[in-house]
Parts: structure tokens; C-alpha cells; sequence
């Protein structure tokens, strides 16, 4: 038999204080609190920095913890190398732990060419300006007036920066003070120290990348990044950098023969790679010599083993090192792919035609636009051979490529 209605209400008067209701606002699952990480905008998902602000502005705001980074290297890894020293000085910045795996050059080398932090407390600040009484005379400069067929022109804001900063910046003319370097724990993997006989399996990743693969797994596991762990002690990022994976020097053959013996080794890795890199807290940087890979199929599947992927085009040794037209960068940057995270679209940069350039202490990644003039006296015949090149890199045949997803 049900109640009756006066007790029922008055039951839920009792129950519930005056002026009240049931009502309760579902609140969001705290996040985890680290050292140099920061929630994304978009997705809310877990950021670190790469150490290049410009280059975080074109990922979204940052790497995402859990995911890949590849970059295509240059030809003569110059600036590929570069980009993974700035991701590693800010993980050592930032008080994160760092895993290095190289077949070249010792680890132990690399972290000692780290660059050095420029701290903000030496930063230099510009006196105020006065305010100009009416009376006097603009300045020479300010009194300039802009030719009339530029004058209407739109105006293009090269720097690629977002209104909050994220990262520090870094001084590659000098190198890290070894008191910061020593401050942060360093795991390492030099391959020649881990070559083994081969194995009778037929797995179809060689010995080098398993040997890897089971050294960054010990890591993870024993210090306490995976996931599973219990939370019995405050957590810490684990950066990876691995430095010019698919070369001969680690026995892979992709950029040797058109049809190589071991095709599947690199991507059969990556997909272990990203296992991991999903079940624990850790991003990874990896560096591959995408010039050498004869197959472009194997390496679109390289790519989409991968979250993020760019790839640096240098001017060194070619004809754009000499053209005018570039006279201001080092080479071109592509964006081929940025990841979908916790969400229905990704964001995209809002440029595709991207450049790099270092300057004395400072790599940068700037919107690439060109002048619309060179010179007075530049003939008829110059200026078409000059748009041939422009239409060139507009198309992406030899210059920018759009984003290839």
C-alpha cells in the first residue's frame, strides 16, 4: 500500500534543507599534477613542451603525453638533431627524466651538447618611452612613408607564438651548465654496448630495435611511469628521444635497397613503441632519414604509426641557399601530420607554408612569406625564372607541402 501524500512530503521536508533541491553538478576527474606539464585547450589532454614555443604552437599547444613525434630528418641531420636536443634541455628544465637511445654517437655526448637555458631574471628590459610633446619634430624613422604599391598590402606576422607562454627558452650558441645537467636523471641506450648474437626467432623486428624495446620497457616499469603502478609516490614525465631510427647503423636496410630484407622491422617496432607510450607517462621524439627510404608506401606507414610527424627540407647544398628569395631561412618545415585526441578534429595550423631559421642562440619556426620586391633593377627575365621558384614551392611539388593527412 503506498504512503500517503502528507507523509511523504513531509518525509522529504525533513529530508532535505529549505530552499534545496537534489539537484548535484557532475564535476570533472582531477587531473594529474606534474612539473612542466600543462592541459590542453582543446582535448584536455596532458601537455609538455617541446622547447621550441614555436614549434608547440604548430602541435596544438604541445606534445601530448602518451604520443609519438616523428621527424623526418634533414640531410645532414643538423637541425633534426637540434630539435631533439631542445626537447631533451627541456626535460631537464623541467626536472623530467630522460631516456636517449642512439647507434652514432654515445648518449652521454649528446647530453652534454644540451643548449643552455636563458633564464628570465637577465632579461633585458627596454627603458619607457617618453611621451612626445606636439611641439617636437618626429623622429627620421617615424617620418618615413611607405612606397604607395606597398602600402595597402595586408600585413604578415611571421612569429608563430600563442598568448600564454609554455617552455623556456634556450641559447644553442652555449651549452648547459653541467651542475643542471647532473641534477636530472638520465637513462641511456648506446647500441654497440647491447649488440647480441642473433636470435634462431623469426620475428620480423631485428635484434637492435628488440633490445630497445625491452630496455625503454624496464624503465618504464621500474621507475614508476606505467600507468597500472599504484600512486604510492608523486609521478614525473619520461621523455624519449631516439636519435636516426631505420639508418644502417642500427642493421635496418630501408635505405639501402629498394626492396629491403627487413621492411617490416621499423614499423613493427613503432607499433610496440606506441603500446607503450599509451600505457604510461612518457612522449617520445624519434628521428628517422626519411631521404634514404627508397619505398615512399613504407614510409607513409611510418608516418601513420606516429602521432605527430614534420619533416625538415635544409637549403644546404642546394639552389635555394643562393636564391634571394630565401635569403632570410634555412629551410622549409612540413607539417604531414597531427594527431586526433579526445576529440572529432584536430587543430590544424592555420599556415601551411612554414619555414625555419637559426639565428645566432635561437631556432625558430616562422611563417614563410616573401618580399614583393627584391630590387628595382631586377629584369624581366630574372622575375620569371623568381616566380617559377615561388609557384614551385607554392604547389609543394619542391617547396611546402600542404597537410597530408
Amino acid at each position: 500500500m503506498a504512503a500517503p501524500l502528507s507523509s511523504v512530503s513531509k518525509t522529504s521536508a525533513e529530508r532535505l534543507p529549505f530552499n534545496t533541491t537534489s539537484f548535484q553538478k557532475k564535476t570533472r576527474s582531477k587531473l594529474i599534477s606534474i612539473p612542466g606539464t600543462r592541459p590542453s585547450v582543446q582535448n584536455g589532454q596532458l601537455l609538455v613542451s617541446t622547447g621550441v614555443t614555436s614549434l608547440d604552437y604548430l602541435l596544438g599547444g604541445g606534445l601530448a603525453v602518451g604520443t609519438v613525434l616523428l621527424i623526418e630528418e634533414d640531410r645532414y641531420d643538423s637541425y633534426s638533431r637540434m630539435i631533439l636536443k631542445y626537447f631533451l634541455a627541456e626535460g631537464v628544465v623541467c626536472q623530467h627524466e630522460l631516456f636517449v637511445a642512439a647507434a652514432q654517437d654515445n648518449p652521454d655526448d649528446i647530453i652534454q651538447e644540451l643548449p643552455a637555458p636563458i633564464l628570465d631574471d637577465v632579461a633585458i628590459h627596454k627603458p619607457v618611452e617618453q611621451p612626445r610633446l606636439p611641439c617636437e619634430p618626429p623622429d627620421n624613422l617615424d617620418a618615413m612613408n611607405i612606397a604607395w604599391r606597398y602600402q595597402n598590402l595586408p600585413k604578415v606576422q611571421s612569429a608563430l607564438a600563442s598568448s600564454s607562454r609554455f617552455g623556456h627558452y634556450y641559447d644553442v650558441s652555449k651549452t648547459m651548465e653541467p651542475e643542471i645537467r647532473q641534477a636530472a636523471k638520465f637513462h641511456r641506450f648506446y647500441l654497440p654496448e647491447h649488440l647480441a648474437q642473433p636470435s634462431t626467432t623469426h620475428s620480423p623486428m631485428l635484434e637492435s630495435y628488440s633490445a630497445l624495446l625491452k630496455s625503454l620497457q624496464e624503465v618504464i616499469h621500474k621507475e614508476g611511469f606505467d600507468l597500472a603502478a599504484p600512486m604510492s609516490k608523486s609521478r614525473n614525465i619520461l621523455r624519449v628521444g631516439l636519435h636516426s631510427l631505420g639508418s644502417t647503423l642500427w642493421g635496418d636496410d630501408l635505405s639501402c635497397h629498394d626492396n629491403p630484407k627487413h621492411r617490416h622491422a621499423l614499423t613493427t617496432f613503432l607499433y610496440g613503441l606506441r603500446a607503450l607510450m599509451r600505457s604510461s607517462l612518457s612522449v617520445a621524439v624519434v628521428t628517422v632519414p626519411s631521404h634514404l627510404i627508397q619505398d615512399r608506401a613504407l614510409m607513409g606507414s611510418i608516418t601513420r604509426l606516429c602521432d605527430n610527424a614534420i619533416a625538415l627540407e635544409s637549403f644546404k647544398g642546394s639552389e635555394r641557399e643562393t636564391n634571394p628569395l630565401y635569403k632570410d631561412y634555412h629551410g622549409l618545415l612540413h607539417v604531414h601530420q597531427v594527431p586526433h585526441l579526445n576529440c572529432l578534429a584536430s587543430q590544424l595550423p592555420d599556415h601551411k607554408d612554414l619555414a625555419f631559421k637559426l639565428k645566432r642562440k635561437q631556432f625558430s619556426i616562422e611563417r614563410l612569406h616573401l618580399p614583393p620586391d627584391l630590387s628595382e633593377t631586377v629584369s624581366r627575365v630574372s622575375r620569371g625564372e623568381l616566380a617559377g621558384a615561388t609557384s614551385a614551392c607554392g604547389s609543394g611539388t619542391s617547396g611546402t607541402k600542404h597537410l597530408d593527412f
